[in-house]
């Protein structure tokens, strides 16, 4: 008989003896001082990277060195995007929050390949540990079977010493987490920073820039507001005005809240930024600034519904960017892709497809624009070239959902519905808040006649959201099939009132009402449902209905359109 093992969160210090436990390591501080982001998972490939195998090691090399720096000497950078090779006035890309969840499933996996079972790892200092920690953690106590590697996090544990660093230090790390995408230590430790040094001078300025940065990425509008707000009050610098306007506009214009942005402050703060930056008299910086700043107001214009001065706007960035030469690739990457989407969006498909291409070109390992291509591919039923570059999406860097997500709806169309489902298990696996992966799979798995499974998969989506009309109605569809039919009743007329129209809720209640009996009401729902998306079906439906209500001549025009 084997012993049950099982993941464990303690609150309190770890114990001074482990009895029979084997633990892999020593027992793994987490605590973010004074390293900062991922001590724990630094310390754990610190013991399992020089053992294991080069295939694997290389599988997972950006995951390792984002972790683990240090290990570079032995972790050959495979993989990976132009932006570690250029100076800091050219890595302009700050990656998504989301982005330390692609590194932690990537860890996860090397580290549930890499052990021998039956081993455990304890970790103290759970409470203070970095959110990257916190993250991977997590991520490996659902990804990692117990009886592979038991894990257990004790809150407490030996305080660690106050971190201690010169602001010298404190920028290379602060530096280092913008580039990663480890927004938290960022905007902490760029407060910090910013402290430590004399407001309004150029070191002060570069913490404050990536604090604001950080802040703004997180969603923390407010904070990052007042940080941009500091700069105007601390300094003079043209340079630095122009930044700090084009940081609050971006603020107002992508806000996190769509209910909350707002286009014309967005526009004022944008203007000022143009304002400025075509004053600076550095012609390359000018170039530079006044490019990206026009690349922002293009974004308001096409939040705004005008897509030909967004287009208009770009193009003219494009020309500022030809002044730079062979500077700043990331700013003409991200301009080339920016003016694809507006092309594909007016319907220009050719040139943006060329588009996409050359900024693809620029950087191969970058992902997003192989999904972005791919998605246009995709719609114009070009699949075998869309599944080439989500595929290719998938193996630029760590685990990116979205990659398999879009794989799914594209074998979906050809008819692979296993291979859809094993997509949407992936991404499901990877990203468990994905709530359109749970939508999708369950209706697939609905229509495939798994009704258990769907049964479970709706649960685990409404566990997310229970209102989603999507899985409401999928519910109510199985519901109605095993002749629970107050339980359908109830989870469609809650998806019709969530989402009125949605045309698929409304053809499900008519098929219920019908088999309850009501045959008007079932009427009246199929025609809305019509009414809002014409399908063969619906009307096949509705004629049913029409002919038990005597309603011969109206069943037999409906026959006609199914």
């Amino acid at each position: 008989m084997t012993e049950a093992r099982s993941h464990l969160k303690v609150q309190g210090e770890p114990p001074s003896q482990w009895g029979a436990a084997r633990l892999l390591a020593p027992l793994i501080d987490a605590h973010r001082t004074p390293r900062g982001p991922y001590s724990f998972a630094a310390a754990l490939l610190g013991h399992l990277v020089p053992e294991a195998s080069p295939e694997l090691v290389a599988a997972h090399d950006i995951e390792i060195l984002a972790a683990a720096p240090e290990l570079a000497g032995i972790v050959p950078a495979g993989r990976g995007t132009i932006d570690a090779g250029l100076p800091d006035d050219e890595r302009i890309l700050v990656p998504a929050p989301r982005r330390t969840l692609r590194l932690a499933n990537g860890l996860a996996e090397f580290v549930r390949d890499v052990v021998r079972p039956g081993l455990a790892i304890a970790v103290c200092n759970g409470d203070a540990a970095d959110p990257t920690d916190t993250e991977l953690l997590d991520v490996m106590m659902r990804r990692i079977p117990p009886v592979t590697l038991s894990i257990t996090v004790y809150s407490g544990g030996p305080s660690s010493p106050p971190d201690a660093r010169d602001a010298g230090e404190l920028w290379t790390l602060v530096d280092r987490c913008t580039r990663e995408g480890f927004l938290h230590a960022a905007a902490e430790l760029g407060e910090r920073g910013m402290a430590g040094t004399e407001a309004g001078g150029a070191r002060w300025w570069r913490f404050a820039q990536r604090t604001a940065t950080a802040l703004a990425g997180l969603g923390r509008t407010a904070e990052a507001r007042a940080v941009w707000d500091r700069v105007r009050l601390a300094s003079q610098d043209p340079a630095m005005h122009a930044a700090a306007a084009y940081g609050t506009a971006m603020l107002d214009a992508r806000h996190p809240d769509p209910a909350r942005r707002d286009l014309v402050r967005a526009r004022a703060w944008i203007n000022e930024a143009i304002a400025i930056s075509g004053l600076l008299p550095d012609p390359f910086e000018r170039a530079f600034k006044l490019g990206f700043d026009r690349n922002g107001l293009a974004l308001i214009e096409l939040r705004h519904g005008r897509p030909e001065a967004a287009l208009a706007l770009v193009d003219s960035a494009m020309e500022l960017a030809r002044e730079l030469g062979e500077r700043h690739p990331l700013h003409r990457m991200v301009l080339l892709a920016n003016r694809a989407q507006l092309l594909a969006g007016l319907g220009h498909v050719k040139e943006a497809l060329e588009d996409y291409g050359a900024a693809i070109a620029l950087d191969p390992g970058f992902p997003d624009y192989y999904l972005d291509r791919g998605n246009l591919l995709f719609k114009l039923g070009r699949h075998e070239e869309a599944l080439a570059d989500f595929e290719r999406a998938m193996v630029a860097g760590p685990p990116l959902p979205e990659a398999y997500y879009n794989r799914a709806e594209l074998r979906t169309v050809r008819g692979d519905m296993e291979g859809a489902l094993a997509d949407l298990g992936r991404v499901i696996e990877l990203d468990p808040a994905s709530l359109d992966a749970y939508i999708n799979r369950a209706g697939l798995l609905a229509a495939a006649g798994r009704d258990a499974d769907a049964t479970a998969t709706v649960e685990s989506g409404l566990a997310l959201d229970p209102v989603n009309p999507h899985l409401l109605t999928v519910l109510g569809q199985l519901e109605t099939a095993t002749g629970r039919y107050a339980e359908a009743e109830a989870a469609l007329d809650l998806a019709v009132t969530e989402d009125p129209g949605l045309a698929v809720a409304w053809g499900n209640r008519g098929v219920l009402r019908y088999a309850m009996g009501d045959l008007e009401g079932a009427v009246a729902d199929l025609t809305r449902a019509i009414d809002l998306q014409p399908q063969a079906d619906l009307y096949t439906n509705r004629a049913v209905a029409l002919r038990a209500l005597g309603r011969h001549a109206e069943a037999d025009a409906d026959d006609r359109r199914g």
